[in-house]
C-alpha cells in the first residue's frame, strides 16, 4: 500500500486540531464512540480541551483512495517546540494551516522554519474563510512573504494552496465557500503534492525514535518512521543511544497506526510510522537498527531551554494536607520520569535537596507544574529565571519577538510599557482600527508582563512571542514596582479585618478562607511589602447605632490562577502548588527574620 506521512502546522489556534477531526470523520476513520462525542478529537488530554491548544503531537491515520495517510497533529506553541521539532522528523510534508483574517503568525514562522530546515513539501491551506473579516488573497500574499523572508527556494515559495473551513469540514481550490462540499481538496492535493516517503526496502533496518509513549504492560513504546528495511515483531534489533552505545534487544510487540488507535502487525516497511516495545531504555532521538550492521541516524538537534524554577518539597505550615505525593523521592521520580518523553526539559538536582527545572518558557514550565498538580504532587516553585550564556566572554541572554494586536485607543500604553521594558520596536501598522506592533525584548524582561497587558488592554488585546535568539545581556533587571500584602498571622480570613485593609491595595483571596502567618494575601499599592491583620474579628458588644456597617463594601479579590502567581512572585516568594490550591508565600514566613536576612545580604 502507498504511504503519506504528513505533520500539520500552524499557529494557536489556527484551527489545525478541528481540520483533523474534520479529514478523521470525512475518511470514515472508525474510532470510538466517547472519541467521536467529544470536541475535538485529536486533544485528548485534559488541560489541550480546557485552554484549546495542542500540547503533545499525535499520530493518527487515515485510508484515502487505497492510500495511507498518517497524519502528525503537532502542538502549535513555540514552548512546545520540543514536540514540534523531533515529530517532523517523521513526516515527507506538511499541511501548513493560517488564518484567513489574521495570516501568518510568530508561531507561524517559528513551526514554519522548521518544516523548510528538514525540506519537507509544504501545502499553504488558508483556513476559517467563513469567518467575519476574512481576507484569503492578502493572507496568501502574506505567507508568500514569509516564505522568502525564511529563504525558501523557488520550488517550495510557490506552494500550492487550498482554502478551508475547517468548522464546516469543507475546502476548495478558490475562496468560494458556497462551491465546496467536503474535504476532499485536501486529501486530493496530499496525494498530488506530498511525495512518497524517501525509503529504502533492500538497505539494512534503520528507525529513528521520534516519540515515547509508555503501556502499563508493555512498559516504554517507542514511535518513529523506518527510514530503511524492513521490521518484524519478535526479531532481534540493535538499539543505538545517544552516546553510540550499541546493545541488541528482541522486539516484544509492533503496531502500525490506524484511526486514531494501533494495529498489532507482524511486519512493517520502511516508510511507515511504528511503535515499538521490548528496549526499556530507549530515549527521543536514538536509533534501532539491524543487529549485522547497524548504522545510526542524524541525532534530533533540539533547541536550548531558556527560563529555569527552582522545584522543592512544600515546607509551608500547611504543607502535606492536600497532595498525595508530597515526598522528596517522589517529586523528584516525577520530574526525571517528565525527562523521558519531554526533550526540551532539563533537571539538574542541588546540594540542597531542590532540583532546578530548565524549559523553553514560562507557558512549557507552567502547564508542566499544572499537570503535576492534578496528577496529586504537592511541591513549591520558586520565580522563573532566564537562562544566560557566556559565549567568548561576553553574556549572552535570550531575547524574544513579541508580536501584539491591539485596538488603536490602547496601542499608546502598550508602546509606552515595552519602552519601560527596553524593548525594541521593529514595526507598527494601523488598519481598520486595529494597531500591528512587533517589538524585540529581552525574555528576562518580558517575563510578568502578561497580566499587566491583559489590564491595560481591558481584555482585547492579543500578545504572541517566540525566542529570537541569544543577544548580548543590556545589564538591566527588572524589580516589581509594587510589594506584597502578608498576613500577619495564621487563622481564617474575616470579612470585617479585610475590609479595613483592603484600601492599602489589591487582595488576592476573600473571607472565610486558611491563612498562615508570611501568606501573601494581595498586592500592595506602594513599594515594600505590608504586614495585615485579615483574620481581624469585630468585637460584639450590646451597644449599636444606627446604621452602624451598612456602608461597608469589600472589592471583589483579584483571583490569581498559577500563571498569573508564577508571573507575580519575586525573589523573595515561592508558589505553593497542590491539587487543592495556588498560595504565594514569603520565602522566610517571620517578618523579623526576614529583615535579618534582607540586612545581612545587604551588607555583604
Amino acid at each position: 500500500m502507498e504511504i503519506r506521512n504528513i505533520a500539520i502546522i500552524a499557529h494557536v489556534d489556527h484551527g489545525k486540531t478541528t481540520l483533523v477531526d474534520a479529514l478523521l470523520r470525512q475518511s470514515n476513520t472508525v474510532m470510538k464512540k466517547e472519541i467521536a462525542d467529544q470536541g475535538t478529537i485529536m486533544d485528548s488530554n485534559e488541560l489541550e480541551r480546557e485552554r484549546g491548544i495542542t500540547i503533545f503531537s499525535k499520530n493518527a491515520s487515515v485510508e484515502y483512495k487505497g492510500v495511507k495517510i498518517n497524519i502528525i497533529d503537532t502542538p502549535g506553541h513555540a514552548d512546545f517546540g520540543g514536540e514540534v521539532e523531533r515529530v517532523l522528523s517523521m513526516a515527507d510534508g506538511a499541511l501548513l494551516l493560517v488564518d484567513a483574517k489574521e495570516g501568518p503568525m510568530p508561531q507561524t514562522r517559528f513551526v514554519l522554519r522548521e518544516a523548510l530546515k528538514l525540506g519537507l513539501k509544504i501545502i499553504v491551506i488558508v483556513n476559517k474563510i467563513d469567518k467575519k473579516g476574512a481576507r484569503p488573497e492578502y493572507v496568501q500574499g502574506k505567507t508568500f512573504d514569509l516564505f522568502c523572508e525564511l529563504g525558501a527556494d523557488e520550488e517550495t515559495a510557490l506552494f500550492p494552496t487550498v482554502y478551508a473551513s475547517g468548522r464546516d469540514g469543507r475546502a476548495g481550490l478558490t475562496p468560494d465557500l458556497d462551491k465546496m462540499t467536503d474535504i476532499s481538496t485536501i486529501f486530493d492535493a496530499i496525494l498530488k503534492y506530498i511525495p512518497e516517503p524517501d525509503a529504502n526496502l533492500d538497505k539494512p533496518l534503520q528507525m529513528l525514535v521520534s516519540n515515547i509513549g509508555y503501556d502499563n504492560y508493555k512498559g516504554r513504546i517507542a514511535i518513529g518512521k523506518i527510514h530503511s528495511g524492513s521490521i518484524k515483531n519478535g526479531q532481534e534489533i540493535a538499539h543505538i543511544d545517544r552516546d553510540g552505545v550499541i546493545t541488541k534487544y528482541k522486539i516484544t510487540s509492533l503496531s502500525t497506526f490506524k484511526g486514531l488507535g494501533k494495529l498489532e502487525e507482524e511486519e512493517a516497511v520502511a516508510g511507515d510510522i511504528v511503535a515499538v516495545t521490548g528496549v526499556p531504555d530507549v530515549n527521543i532521538g536514538e536509533t534501532f537498527a539491524d543487529p549485522v550492521t547497524p548504522v545510526a541516524l542524524p541525532l534530533i538537534d533540539i533547541e536550548e531551554p531558556t527560563v529555569k524554577m527552582v522545584f522543592m518539597v512544600n515546607n509551608s505550615p500547611f504543607g502535606g494536607k492536600e497532595g498525595e505525593f508530597k515526598t522528596s523521592s517522589q517529586i523528584k521520580a516525577r520530574l526525571y520520569k517528565e525527562l523521558e518523553t519531554d526533550v526540551a526539559l532539563k533537571v539538574e538536582d542541588n546540594a540542597d535537596g531542590t532540583w532546578t527545572v530548565f524549559g523553553r518558557g514560562e507557558l512549557h514550565l507552567a502547564i508542566f507544574i499544572e499537570r503535576m498538580r492534578r496528577e496529586g504532587y504537592e511541591f513549591q516553585v520558586s520565580r522563573p529565571h532566564v537562562v544566560n550564556k557566556v559565549v567568548d566572554g561576553k553574556k549572552l541572554t535570550p531575547y524574544e519577538k513579541v508580536y501584539i494586536e491591539v485596538p488603536e485607543t490602547y496601542s499608546g500604553v502598550v508602546i509606552q510599557k515595552m519602552g519601560m521594558r527596553h524593548a525594541t520596536m521593529d514595526n507598527l501598522e494601523t488598519t481598520e482600527g486595529l494597531t500591528y506592533l512587533e517589538f524585540t525584548i529581552a525574555t528576562k524582561e518580558l517575563i510578568g508582563f502578561r497580566s499587566e497587558f491583559i489590564t491595560d488592554t481591558k481584555g482585547l488585546g492579543i500578545m504572541n512571542a517566540a525566542f529570537f535568539e541569544f543577544l548580548p545581556d543590556d545589564g538591566f533587571t527588572r524589580e516589581r514596582e509594587r510589594g506584597s500584602l502578608v498576613a500577619y498571622e495564621t487563622g481564617e480570613t474575616r470579612l470585617y479585618g479585610m475590609t479595613q485593609v483592603q484600601d492599602q491595595g489589591e487582595l488576592f483571596i476573600g473571607p472565610a478562607v486558611k491563612v498562615y502567618k508570611g501568606q501573601v494575601v494581595g498586592q500592595h499599592s506602594r513599594t515594600g511589602d505590608l504586614r495585615i491583620n485579615v483574620c481581624k474579628e469585630k468585637k460584639l458588644s450590646n451597644m449599636r447605632s444606627k446604621g452602624e456597617g451598612t456602608m461597608e463594601h469589600f472589592n471583589t479579590p483579584r483571583e490569581m490562577g498559577l500563571e498569573d502567581a508564577l508571573e507575580y512572585i519575586d525573589d523573595t516568594e515561592f508558589v505553593e502548588v497542590t491539587p487543592k490550591s495556588i498560595r504565594i508565600r514569603k520565602v522566610i514566613l517571620d517578618e523579623v527574620e526576614a529583615r535579618k536576612q534582607a540586612k545581612l545580604l545587604k551588607n555583604r
